[in-house]
């Protein structure tokens, strides 16, 4: 099964908030005007209005991810460089 989650990428991000405009239900403002997500996978209903915040981002700073789950709803999260036990 596959869900639906909201990037940012910080460094990238100017805080312009259009994003939080166009998709309040999932971002809000912090108080230097930078995006806050939500937490959790987005529900497949707010798909478009995912797609329509992260096209209106003028610094792409904003991404749509599909992620597959495992068993139970948790998310499959691949190893990371560096956090391998066989790694010397």
């Amino acid at each position: 099964m596959k869900e639906l989650a909201l990037r940012v990428n910080p460094i990238l991000c100017d805080g312009h908030g259009l994003c939080a405009e166009l998709f309040p239900e999932a971002i809000e403002l912090d108080e230097w005007g930078y995006p806050v997500l939500r937490p959790g996978p987005l529900p497949s209903s707010f798909e478009t209005h995912a797609r329509r915040a992260v096209a209106a981002c003028p610094v792409l700073a904003l991404r749509l991810e599909r992620r597959e789950t495992g068993r139970r709803g948790r998310t499959a999260a691949a190893p990371r460089a560096g956090l391998l036990d066989d790694e010397p």
